[in-house]
């Protein structure tokens, strides 16, 4: 007999394998899952919104045939819209908001046999590399809770690696599931643009920076979920082509010989932390001694004109974000239903031209192009995921200028927004933990559309350096 805290850490796979089996129904797995987040939610404050008696229901009933059968599962509370639930983004603008259908990616999950117990904390319209809203309150890192999870998908990250699900959804414009996956020791990977469906309210979101995916505690489950949701839905306005064979099929496989280069030094100036360095550097060994040519080598690119034009998109997008509300729920926006930093970023991005935002546009395609030269020589690019181990809750303390926040908070994600400017897939591995007991994520940024080598290799350092075994202990 499996102990109940055996079943809580096992991957989605090994429960709903279990769940097939007859050894245990869907229905006590939802039961021992719901149970976690009463025991452990009151001290990270991952899970904002409860739907338990919804996943019950589930429960009696999962898809049957399904990779994840009957497993239970959270999803984020943004872009990912569930009907009949409520969905404010973390925002008091959104009180009160109750989701009238399904995303396409949301109906992707239900055909998977994914039984969703509830939504997990963002920050405010998930800007921010940070959980910490003012309306739901700080998600505290399970590994120290003094300690940011990162963002914006920190309360997916947290509910991962705290064992209260298996895998939850997160979204990505500039790491935002790779930041908090660094920061909790969990696997995350941004796909593919074009990848995931953002339909039916959605083509895209803000010029194709955003992905849709999810964190998750293997690498195998990883790749099963994007099997089960990846597809274009009709009317997309990207279209990346499907795999040879799924996803889950590249878990195990050799991925022969990679050339992988791999840097430190972050992409507009300095060096990220030593923690941060060592850890790319051990796994820069590593990949050698599995048989890959390594090299200390980085793409060229402007990355500070890169940056500039990122900074103007994203301020752009979040003008473009409160605007499509205000037109879906007819209500006006008015200052003190936002935090200061997205009112500043509504203020800001309001007074971009469209000539200017299409200025920025082509100063990232120029930059993309760039980048892409150097994976015509190179499989991956190794970087830190992050440029410092995470820090403390309220490092990030708005001070009137949005713009000046993002470029601090630039330094402590120097890597990750890259691929989101050039749609290229990127992961964040847990492969090493530095002497405080932190987890430091490691970043592949891999070819345009080219997940299957991503997922070869990912399992490849997972069975070297398993992380599995590491259970965070709530500790200050």
């Amino acid at each position: 007999m499996i102990k109940n805290e055996d079943l809580l850490m096992l991957d989605g796979i090994g429960q709903a394998e279990l769940i097939r089996r007859k050894e245990i129904s869907s229905t006590e797995i939802v039961e021992l899952s719901i149970s976690r987040i009463s025991e452990i939610n009151p001290i990270i404050n991952a899970v904002v919104q409860e739907m338990y008696e919804h996943a019950r229901e589930l429960s009696l009933n999962p898809e049957e045939g399904t990779i994840f059968s009957g497993v239970p599962f959270l999803i984020k509370d943004f872009l990912a819209e569930y009907a009949g639930f409520r969905f404010n983004a973390g925002s008091k603008f959104l009180e009160g908001y109750i989701s009238e259908e399904d995303t396409e990616l949301v109906r992707r999950y239900k055909r998977s046999g994914l039984v969703t117990l509830g939504k997990t904390n963002s920050p405010e319209f998930a800007i921010g590399c940070t959980t910490e809203p003012l309306l739901n309150g700080p998600t505290r890192n399970p590994w120290n809770i003094n300690l940011t999870t990162g963002g914006s998908s920190g309360g997916a990250a947290a509910a991962v690696s705290s064992g209260l699900v298996p895998l939850a959804h997160g979204n990505d414009a500039g790491g935002s599931i790779r930041i908090p996956a660094s920061c909790c020791g969990v696997f995350g990977l941004k796909p593919t643009r074009g990848r995931n469906p953002l339909g039916p309210g959605l083509g895209d979101a803000i010029g194709g920076l955003v992905a849709e995916h999810a964190l998750t505690r293997s690498v195998r489950d990883s790749a099963a979920l994007l099997d089960s949701t990846a597809g274009p839905s009709f009317g997309d306005p990207y279209f990346t082509a499907l795999p040879e064979r799924p996803f889950l099929q590249e878990i195990g496989v050799d991925p022969g010989q990679l050339r992988i280069g791999f840097s430190s030094d972050m992409p507009r100036g300095g060096k990220a932390h030593p923690d941060c360095v060592e850890a790319v550097e051990r796994v820069a060994y590593l990949c050698q001694d599995l048989g890959h040519n390594v090299e200390e080598v980085s793409p060229k690119f402007n990355a500070n004109v890169m940056f500039e034009a990122f900074s103007k998109m994203m301020a752009s997008g979040v003008a473009w974000m409160i605007r499509d509300w205000e037109r879906k729920i007819d209500k006006k926006a008015v200052e003190n239903l936002f935090e200061p930093n997205i009112w500043g970023l509504l203020q800001a991005g309001s007074k971009i031209t469209a000539p200017e935002y299409l200025l920025a546009v082509q100063d990232i395609q120029n930059g993309s192009r760039e980048v892409a030269e150097f994976f015509n020589k190179y499989d991956f690019w190794l970087t830190p995921t992050l440029g410092k181990p995470p820090v403390p809750l309220g490092t990030f303390i708005y001070e009137g200028d949005p713009f000046d926040l993002r470029r601090r908070l630039a330094d402590f994600v120097p890597f990750t927004w890259i691929s989101n400017l050039t749609g290229q897939p990127g992961m964040s591995v847990p492969l090493h933990w530095n002497g405080d007991g932190l987890p430091i994520g490691v970043h592949f940024t891999g070819k345009f559309g080219d997940e299957a080598t991503m997922f070869r290799i990912a399992s490849q350092l997972e069975v070297a350096l398993p992380w599995a075994n590491r259970i965070p202990i709530m500790r200050e």
